[in-house]
């Protein structure tokens, strides 16, 4: 019965405005700090914006971007990978943020991010972001070796040697909305051994990478924003079973999520993969961050898809400000809250006197790993 009202409600819900989006007009920095290195660097700590050349992602149906630019909530199963904000290129960046866009300022000719709508096995639309719809962590590791298969299958476009390589990983909700079904499986321990194991795979066949994990994000905060919309509140018994399970309370899953957190951290913190050419850094934008969107003092739809679970491309443009930020933000000093209402604009620009993407060791000193630019 619910599916009739389901497409019933599509035509209810379809609108041809134009979706609202976030661009970041004008965009730039002092021109030393847009530059190259001189040389290409050797190591992972010296390396620039503008040195990387190859942008790639795992994940789940986040990273794939579902119902990014879905006007109803039929066009949610599509995959908008264009409007990712951890690997989408479509538009421009003073129309739409996401950090491919941001990255084509300091390199025009970064390479690997999506274009277009469509399955990670479209390689001209999907290019290097393996994300899956529905992926869980324990997916994580036949992502890595499918990423490698890429890499090696296309040395037209990328040279496994010498490019430099920012890997965005994005997990985690579908493993909590398991949770309380599967509190060993999804255990937010078997999650980080989860992506521990894929990046080991990248690890030990991919050199030069900086692997750059985004941390949960609070879901206890969907309870908020489908607050009187017995549409998404629907939907979320299928798409998240124990976010409609209230014997798991607000306070069990936020605890799992800073759980979650707590071990993706620690992989961070134990330096397994630090090494000359390759480190593993947290981005904790979403640790401490517990308000959901909001808009004349309710919770806000503008950041979601129809589904009110999935980021509508104004939700990505936003994260994307925040993810940035993080990015080019000292190890041990990154922002944990982020305001999921505005974004933090204008972007950032890396620190002049630590020009690099941060890293655990050029976070502590910079100093021994500064070298000139072109």
């Amino acid at each position: 019965m619910w599916r009739k009202v389901f497409l019933v409600s599509c035509v209810v819900f379809c609108a041809f405005a134009v979706l609202p989006d976030i661009g970041a007009p004008g965009y730039s920095c002092d021109a030393n700090l847009m530059k190259k290195s001189k040389k290409v660097p050797t190591n992972v700590n010296s390396v620039r914006p503008a040195d990387i050349k190859v942008i790639m992602a795992l994940g789940d149906s986040l990273t794939a971007a579902n119902g990014a630019g879905a006007e109803d909530p039929v066009a949610v199963v599509l995959q908008y990978r264009g409007l990712a904000f951890q690997a989408g290129g479509d538009k421009s960046l003073e129309e739409h943020v996401t950090i491919p866009n941001i990255l084509k300022k300091y390199n025009p000719d970064v390479f690997g991010y999506s274009n277009g709508i469509g399955s990670p096995n479209v390689w001209e639309i999907a290019r290097l972001n393996v994300a899956m719809p529905g992926a869980n962590a324990k997916d994580l590791p036949g992502q890595a070796r499918q990423l490698v298969s890429l890499l090696q299958q296309h040395t037209e476009v990328v040279n496994m040697k010498d490019d430099w390589k920012l890997l965005n990983i994005f997990i985690g909700g579908n493993d909590i909305c398991g949770y309380c079904r599967k509190p060993v499986e999804d255990s937010p321990y078997n999650c980080a051994q989860n992506i521990s194991q894929a990046v080991q795979i990248i690890y030990d066949n991919v050199p030069r990478v900086i692997v750059s994990v985004t941390g949960m994000l609070h879901l206890e905060m969907l309870r908020q924003t489908d607050t009187g919309h017995w549409f998404c509140q629907r939907l979320h018994h299928d798409e998240c079973g124990c976010e409609s399970n209230k014997n798991f309370t607000d306070a069990d899953i936020a605890q799992a999520c800073y759980d979650y957190n707590t071990y993706e951290k620690q992989i961070e913190t134990a330096g397994t993969f630090e090494k000359d050419d390759f480190t593993y850094v947290v981005q904790p934008m979403f640790k401490d961050t517990l308000i959901p969107p909001m808009e004349n003092g309710k919770p806000s739809q503008k950041f979601f898809a129809p589904d009110c679970f999935h980021f509508s491309q104004w939700g990505h443009a936003l994260v994307s400000t925040y993810l940035w930020n993080n990015i080019l933000q000292p190890v041990g000093s990154k922002s944990t809250v982020s305001n999921m209402s505005e974004p933090l604009l204008p972007l950032t620009c890396p620190d002049p006197t630590c020009p690099f993407i941060r890293t655990a060791k050029n976070s502590q000193d910079c100093s021994k790993y500064m070298t000139p630019h072109a």
